[in-house]
């Protein structure tokens, strides 16, 4: 097959969300782009998309991310516009995307994954366990809550929503003494160093599904785009993500259920550990189980049909 590569006149247009760190993610995609083809810049635009989830999420700052919608409200539009031609990939933070793709889109490109680990960053405390008692946590992520709360229950948690940047300042406002950002975002912001950050292992706190990898979405009948995208696609990252997803698939997992999964590659196996926890981190479940590398994608299945099993139905209602 002979590609027809994108050029200034004709350009592959890339949608992305309108973030630092979104932006920082879509151009890192079109550099891995151009390299592999030996094209210029020029040769891609960067489209910003405004989506429902952005602009409800600026007006209820204050209110928790469940209450506004799941996770499809930060991938709609763009999904719209990659649908209608508007744009030709769209790329994604995996941990915010959906375990399901609307009819005629594809997700199955991933760069390399990045730092999978959680950062504790406050301006003077070093750890979780430094937190004086009471202190006041700032996060949005539910997961991070309910793993905060687990360990902490004396701790006050808070609302901690925006951005990288717009976190860090209501943190320099004392608005709360810490709150947790993903190394990942931190390093392809360039601000893992300038920033009061300290690494979590995963020991400690078992990351969100997919935290740490961008995929890449195309509608499903282009082949030109398909063939270009499989010269920067990472298989290792692929095949991890696929045994996260399909653990966070079988539990039905979304914006309103804390659930963290990582899977790592070993020789010809996989290992994937789960957790599941009530939102208000009073109980958490966990599972650890390994197999051959491609029955990630069951193992993921079956571990988190197992823990559904466990918890009950009423599990997550509290």
């Amino acid at each position: 097959m002979t590609l027809t590569l994108p050029s200034p006149a004709s350009p592959l247009k890339i949608g992305t969300r309108g973030s630092p760190l979104a932006l920082a993610q879509a151009y890192e995609t079109r550099d891995r782009l151009a390299r592999a083809f030996e094209l210029e810049p020029t040769a891609f635009d960067i489209v910003v998309i405004k989506t429902t989830g952005d602009n409800r999420a600026m007006i209820d700052a204050d209110r928790p991310l469940k209450e506004i919608g799941n996770k499809g409200l930060f991938t709609k539009e763009i999904e719209d516009a990659l649908l209608s031609g508007g744009i030709d990939i769209a790329v994604h933070s995996m941990k915010d995307m959906p375990t399901l793709q609307p009819e005629g889109l594809t997700l199955d490109c991933y760069l390399p994954r990045e730092d999978v680990r959680d950062a504790f960053v406050s301006p003077g405390i070093h750890s979780i366990a430094d937190l004086p008692e009471g202190a006041v946590v700032g996060t949005s992520s539910l997961r991070r809550r309910a793993q905060l709360l687990h360990r902490r229950p004396d701790l006050q948690v808070v609302e901690f929503r925006g951005n990288v940047q717009t976190r860090l300042q209501k943190l320099e406002n004392g608005v709360a003494s810490a709150t947790f950002l993903a190394m990942a975002g931190l390093r392809r912001l360039d601000m893992a160093e300038a920033v009061p950050a300290t690494p979590i292992s995963v020991d400690d706190m078992l990351p969100a599904v997919a935290q740490g990898a961008i995929g890449i979405e195309r509608r499903s009948s282009d082949i030109t785009t398909a063939a270009m995208l499989e010269a920067i696609h990472h298989a290792e990252t692929s095949l991890r993500l696929a045994a996260e997803r399909a653990f966070l698939a079988a539990l039905d997992g979304s914006c309103e259920t804390p659930i963290a999964a990582l899977a790592d590659l070993s020789g010809g196996t996989i290992q994937l550990r789960g957790q599941i926890l009530r939102p208000d981190g009073s109980e958490a479940l966990s599972d650890e189980q390994d197999g051959a590398i491609e029955d990630g994608a069951e193992l993921g299945r079956q571990m988190g049909e197992t823990l559904r099993a466990r918890a009950g139905a009423g599990f997550f209602a509290h």
